[in-house]
């Protein structure tokens, strides 16, 4: 999906108009992939815009500096407040939020810590991920040839820019197959996630879904799905999943930021279920988006309003 301006950006403390937030080509995350980010969403909700499960991305946003080692030149209020402000000022009803967190210019050497770190946060209107219809019909999903990295190659816990590499090539083999996307086996041979989404499967009325030891970043939507499935009533369950159980399941969908939860309605070519979106996957989407658009009690307090 193509970008479209707003009409600020937030770039290291200042609001800039779009069009002057510049990267210098000379920056070590152009040449090394040397960033992390955080994808997040604020819904139009019947009280306002609201930012979701802000307090836990922008968690997320500085456990990733941590663990690549770039110390965060702001504090985690400071930036909470930027995203709200960068929000409210762009005019936004619902859009898609990019913090960005890089190494600019110093050095061209390997070790990047002579870089200064550099903030930015991009908001942006922004549909549905995996097209429009994909929430109520389901996408076509085919397994890559590309495997996730192994333990202790890359850190799949941190959101880092050049690990996304990968994730472009699982992506741009699904489009080259026909497929709208692609999921990513362990290096163990195990279902690890889709290029940009963690997965469930349903068997039984049971949930299942991938563990952290599959190489997957925990999506902080696959955790709400957790504890909405859990408010449901469904037993749930996180374990090594081999590929072919995928082909026996009754649903699959995928969460994320972007993809939110969008049902699978086949495999490698294999309808899944009935081949369209099942009774689970529904109730779950109800409560998401019951919650999210502010028709529904936000009983985990997973909305923060861009006014407040």
């Amino acid at each position: 999906m193509t970008i479209s301006k707003s009409e600020f950006i937030w770039l290291n403390g200042e609001l800039v108009p779009w069009d002057e937030a510049q990267v210098h080509v000379a920056a070590h995350a152009l040449h090394y992939g040397s960033s992390v980010f955080e994808g997040i969403r604020a819904y139009d909700t019947v009280d306002g815009p609201a930012v979701f499960c802000l307090d836990a991305h922008v968690d997320r946003l500085f456990s990733s500096a941590k663990i690549c080692r770039m110390e965060m030149p702001f504090g985690k209020d400071e930036i909470t407040r930027a995203i709200l402000e960068t929000v409210r000022l762009n005019g936004h009803d619902a859009c898609y939020i990019r913090p960005v967190v890089y190494r600019g210019v110093d050095s061209l050497g390997i070790d990047p810590r002579s870089c200064p770190v550099e903030v930015a946060i991009i908001t942006m209107e922004w549909g549905r991920y995996l097209g429009p219809e994909a929430i109520e019909q389901g996408v076509d999903a085919g397994v890559s040839s590309w495997r996730r990295m192994a333990p202790n190659t890359f850190p799949a816990a941190a959101k880092v820019g050049g690990q996304y590499i990968n994730s472009q090539l699982i992506a741009m083999e699904a489009a080259d197959h026909g497929y709208v996307e692609g999921i990513a086996l362990d290096a163990s041979g195990f279902v690890s996630e889709g290029s940009g989404e963690n997965l469930f499967m349903v068997t039984d009325g049971r949930l299942c879904t991938p563990p952290l030891a599959s190489s997957i970043l925990e999506g902080i939507t696959r955790r709400c799905v957790l504890t909405l499935a859990r408010d449901l009533g469904y037993p749930v369950r996180e374990e090594l999943m081999p590929r072919e159980v995928l082909y026996m399941a009754d649903e699959i969908f995928f969460t994320g930021t972007a993809a939110e939860i969008t049902p699978v309605r086949s495999v490698d070519g294999i309808v899944i279920g009935s081949g369209h979106r099942g009774p689970i996957t529904e109730g779950l989407q109800e409560q998401f988006f019951g919650i999210t658009g502010g028709t529904m009690d936000d009983r985990h307090r997973w909305l923060t309003p861009v006014a407040s």
